[in-house]
């Protein structure tokens, strides 16, 4: 038998008090004569006697009290059969799995109420500790601070799900932090509650822990049901515009092992509910429903995606944010006219639609600071393209801008070779045409390229078309052909450069002036749909949400300062995230629930991006990532087999067992004795009372 606290053992002298007190007793005695002397000897004898019986068991049933009350309080226990064993007196560290993959239930109770009922009944074998640490996934500053049982179990009550999935590496790197503190020499104990998902918990059979630490696993015995998340969002075409239908591209994944049937998906837009669909989704399948919605103005609308699906509710909204008819922006730089009718062809295209938002200089005359301002460089009637000129058309073709190239009626070799063959068309020959040649006529284009989706009718998808014809004053042998010359040679292409920010830059090239001594295709009827085309093309497809799992997003601003900070505000809430701007990009560090301030979380939903002046940049939809929706747990034995090697790890096989807490104090704390040698404290009391009282002589 052992003693956790054996220095009150110190009060088993207070034995001899009682022992003190019966050898010297000097009570003073009184003489009595009696008349009848031989009667009275008769009755003293048989007093004394009795009344020594009644002292000893009186001084016996004093001892008895005060020794198991000093071995109470020494708490004496049996060791445990285990060589490793627990220390009360060590750091405890308590970690409870709050993440939103314990909304699952279990007999109609979710993991996380079972994990704090578990919990709590484990504090009753640290009572008098004073070194207990309970950590969650907040990893909030209170977390690195020891308590006792009593604080610790009023934490437990405040425990609420958390949106930042933790991996098991990182809980217990938290963990030793403040073991290191508080006894970096000692025995510690640690004891993790949790589904042990697979997605989260990272590579267990990589986690070392530290020999003289005892760690306990306990899972939740987690059953892999079904789970439908919104793996993306996205527009059927590159922008939307207002009044207009458009398309809404929804990918559904299926993160457990149950097949979903006819799932209704509601679309809202701008809390109004404008489309529903149904999806079929096998054991962790994915399926892809498109819903067509319309909008009735420009600018920023408010999209979500719902539906239901039971037991795990964190992922049944999607959030994200849709532009109704952005701006494009072209950038209009000519050299020579297109012709001698007076018609400025491109400016006319783009000026007829409020969808464009057009500026044309000439190109020895312009600012290249607008560059940045612009979706779409026509480069029209240029001779020459060298210096500034040439240098900023290929970085911004570089950062994903978009250029059309329509050549002069006698250009230079020399100055465009170069500048093509670096965006990656090569083979350029300058082959002037002869004077009064005929137009060559064009080839009919491969109608399934998606360059031309929407251009011609369903109806007239078979019949030949009315095309313009071509006199070109140069040809090259490299990019997409879009539209080719019937001897061969291409007429317009379509080349993509890659670039260092992730947008795609675009080069189109065309063969001959707009000018009408060179073909008619300015005014053919297939000329404003093709620059329509090109100018759509030119637009970024939209983001319509970011995901706070991401540590860097990338945002497109307009104009930004170099003293600009940019904040995202949602209701009250006001996160100024760590950022950066580089050109026209801005660069936020996603804020994590850790970096906030006491009190503030972050939620999924729509954020506005502000500047020092308050005036909202865009509108933002932030959703949090779908690692927890994977309903893939490790198994009892799966925990084991990841941590075979280490002897001081064990796990349980659920917590659901009715005597975990017995189980776990029998081997690995040993059977405590207190409550017995208190329950014979108070028996011996009661016993001497009984003396007292009843025993008269």
């Amino acid at each position: 038998m052992n003693f956790l606290y054996p220095q009150f053992l110190f009060g088993l002298l207070a034995v001899s008090v009682p022992i003190a007190i019966h050898l010297f007793n000097f009570r003073r005695t009184r003489r009595v004569l009696f008349t009848n002397v031989a009667l009275l000897k008769n009755v003293q004898t048989e007093t004394k006697s009795f009344r020594r019986l009644k002292h000893l068991l009186i001084l016996l049933a004093r001892c008895l009290f005060l020794a198991c009350l000093a071995l109470a309080f020494a708490q004496p226990f049996i060791p445990s059969k285990s060589k490793l064993g627990l220390s009360r007196q060590g750091v405890t560290s308590l970690y409870v799995d709050n993440s939103y993959s314990m909304q699952n239930e279990q007999n109609e109770k979710r993991y996380l109420d079972m994990a704090t009922g578990k919990l709590d009944e484990l504090l009753t074998l640290f009572r008098n500790a004073t070194s207990l640490q309970l950590i969650t996934n907040d990893f909030s500053a209170d977390e690195q601070r020891p308590g006792s049982a009593e604080a610790i179990r009023d934490r437990v009550t405040s425990v609420r799900f958390a949106h930042t999935p933790r991996s098991l590496e990182s809980v217990y790197r938290r963990q030793r932090n403040l073991m290191a503190t508080l006894n970096p020499g000692g025995k510690n104990q640690l004891f993790w509650f949790s589904d042990f998902q697979k997605s989260t918990a990272g590579e267990l059979s990589r986690l070392k822990t530290d020999t003289s630490d005892r760690v306990f696993l306990v899972p939740m015995n987690a059953k892999q049901t079904k789970n439908v998340y919104v793996d993306s969002v996205w527009l059927a075409t590159p922008f939307i515009r207002e009044m207009q239908n458009n398309s809404l591209n929804i990918k559904l994944s299926n993160g457990g092992r149950e097949t979903v049937k006819n799932l209704p998906v509601r679309l809202y837009i701008d809390n109004t509910q404008t489309s529903t669909g149904t999806a079929n989704l096998d054991s962790e399948g994915s399926a892809t429903i498109a819903l067509n919605f319309n909008v009735t103005s420009k600018g920023y609308h408010r999209g979500r995606i719902v539906f239901e699906d039971y037991p795990i509710t964190f992922d049944n909204e999607y959030y994200f944010v849709i532009e109704a008819s952005p701006s494009i922006r072209v950038l209009h730089l000519y050299g020579e006219r297109a012709g001698g009718n007076g018609i400025d062809y491109v400016s006319t295209v783009y000026s007829n639609d409020s969808l464009f938002v057009r500026r044309s200089f000439s190109a020895q005359n312009f600012d290249v600071g607008q560059l940045k301002e612009t979706d779409l460089v026509v480069l029209e009637g240029v001779s020459q393209i060298a210096g500034t000129l040439r240098t900023e058309l290929d970085r911004f073709v570089r950062q994903g801008g978009s250029l059309a190239v329509i050549p002069p009626s006698t250009p230079d070799v020399n100055s465009y070779g170069p500048f093509l063959a670096g965006l990656g068309i090569s083979g350029l020959q300058v082959t002037p045409p002869a004077a009064n040649a005929p137009t060559l006529p064009l080839n009919d284009p491969d109608r399934r390229n998606p360059f031309f989706a929407d251009v011609f009718q369903q109806s007239f998808q078979s019949e030949p078309l009315n095309l313009p014809g071509a006199l070109p004053v140069w040809r090259w042998n490299a990019g997409q052909r879009l539209l080719a010359i019937r001897d061969g040679n291409p007429f317009l292409t379509q080349t993509t450069v890659g670039s260092t920010n992730g947008r795609q830059g675009k080069v189109y090239v065309f063969a001959n002036p707009l000018g009408s001594q060179y073909g008619n295709l300015a005014e053919h009827a297939l000329f404003v749909p093709i620059m329509y085309k090109i100018a759509a093309l030119s637009v970024q497809a939209q983001r319509t949400a970011y995901s706070f799992d991401e540590n860097v997003v990338t945002i497109p601003v307009a104009n930004p300062s170099e003293k600009a900070v940019y904040k995202l505000k949602k209701d009250k809430l006001e996160i100024i995230p760590v950022q950066r701007v580089i050109s026209n990009q801005l660069v936020l560090e996603m804020p994590k629930s850790n970096q906030l301030a006491a009190g503030q979380n972050v939620e999924a939903g729509y954020y506005e991006l502000q500047d020092n002046n308050g005036k909202t940049e865009r509108l933002l939809a932030l959703n949090h990532g779908n690692e927890e929706s994977a309903m893939s747990f490790y198994s009892a034995d799966e925990l084991r087999q990841a941590f075979s090697g280490q002897p001081n790890v064990e796990v349980f096989d659920s917590i659901t067992d009715n005597d975990f807490v017995q189980v776990l104090e029998q081997e690995n704390l040993g059977k405590s004795l207190w409550k017995y040698f208190l329950l014979a404290a108070l028996g011996f009391l009661l016993f001497e009372i009984a003396l007292v009282r009843f025993m008269k002589g």
